[in-house]
């Protein structure tokens, strides 16, 4: 059963998703989800530093207490690392709404999470993203970071983007993270699958018109069917663990549930949650929605024993 707060929480997103229906542009998108950005808004306990991570912009986000702080060193290298890709269809930024989901998976995870701030379409499109994500994870390893003691994290295109880097290191040859953590994840820009249709009216997050403008402002042309923009069609042998989860009345659902399907069968550990009741990206309400903490109480957990701490 949906926990009372998540009536109340649908109603805020159904009334925020029909804003975005109101703006017809990207421009008119960011400035909305803009909103309210201009300040950093942070959990008590939880600092913030930007800096430049293989040239792109980046924010460290450290809980209070953490015991794996930057060594001394290497100043800004840290034992434990949540390498975190934010969502927003790969048109909308770096805002305080990720800024406050990603502060909490880093208390949930105990470890501290570095949010890559990478390029946008449509000025951007792919492979910009991934390459910028690529570059901070590479500056990482070369800082001395043990890719052991990293996992990719992120949301919507960013989950899609977690499972691209991974198909994309696997592909070079290059060493991998511990795990990987897809909230909400994009796994499929060639068809629609049939959660789109079927969850259109009790996804509060997800509007059409936003949807139909992300596949041609970041594909640009490209095919589809790439691995590296749709990581479904991807050989998936070899990936590291993965936690996956999806909201049973998201459009993206049956994304979530086809790739680790298909991930299984590959050999890969993968754990799939699907949440009764919840949208798209439903996390970022933490700590306000019961199960939005649950979410991060079990990314926490996941990602601890990976790292062998529970």
């Amino acid at each position: 059963m949906a926990s009372l707060q998540s009536y109340f929480f649908r109603i805020v997103m159904g009334r925020l998703t029909g804003l975005l229906n109101t703006r017809s542009s990207v421009e008119g998108w960011r400035a909305l989800s803009a909103t309210g950005s201009k300040a950093p808004r942070l959990p008590r306990g939880v600092t913030s530093q930007a800096v430049q991570a293989g040239g792109v912009s980046c924010e460290w986000l450290c809980p209070a207490g953490v015991q794996n702080g930057p060594r001394a060193s290497t100043p800004g290298v840290f034992h434990k690392t949540i390498l975190y890709l934010h969502g927003g269809g790969f048109l909308l930024g770096w805002y305080n709404s990720h800024r406050w989901l990603v502060a909490h998976f880093a208390n949930a995870c105990g470890a501290c999470a570095l949010a890559v701030d990478y390029r946008l379409a449509p000025e951007h499109p792919f492979p910009a993203a991934l390459d910028d994500c690529l570059a901070v994870y590479r500056s990482l390893l070369q800082g001395g970071t043990d890719p052991g003691k990293i996992i990719f994290a992120g949301d919507s295109a960013g989950g899609n983007l977690v499972l691209t880097m991974l198909l994309a290191l696997k592909d070079t040859g290059e060493p991998l993270p511990a795990a990987g953590v897809c909230l909400s994840p994009v796994t499929d820009f060639a068809t629609r699958a049939p959660s789109y249709q079927t969850n259109a009216r009790t996804d509060a997050a997800l509007p059409l018109k936003f949807i139909d403008a992300v596949g041609p402002a970041y594909l640009a042309g490209a095919d589809p069917l790439q691995p590296l923009i749709s990581p479904l069609y991807g050989d998936l042998r070899g990936l590291p663990p993965l936690l996956v989860q999806a909201g049973g009345a998201e459009r993206l659902r049956d994304d979530a549930i086809r790739f680790a399907e298909k991930a299984r069968q590959a050999g890969v550990d993968v754990t799939l949650t699907i949440y009764p009741h919840m949208w798209h990206v439903w996390q970022i309400f933490t700590p306000y929605l019961p199960e939005a903490n649950r979410a991060l109480r079990e990314a926490g957990l996941f990602t601890r024993r990976t790292w062998g701490e529970g």
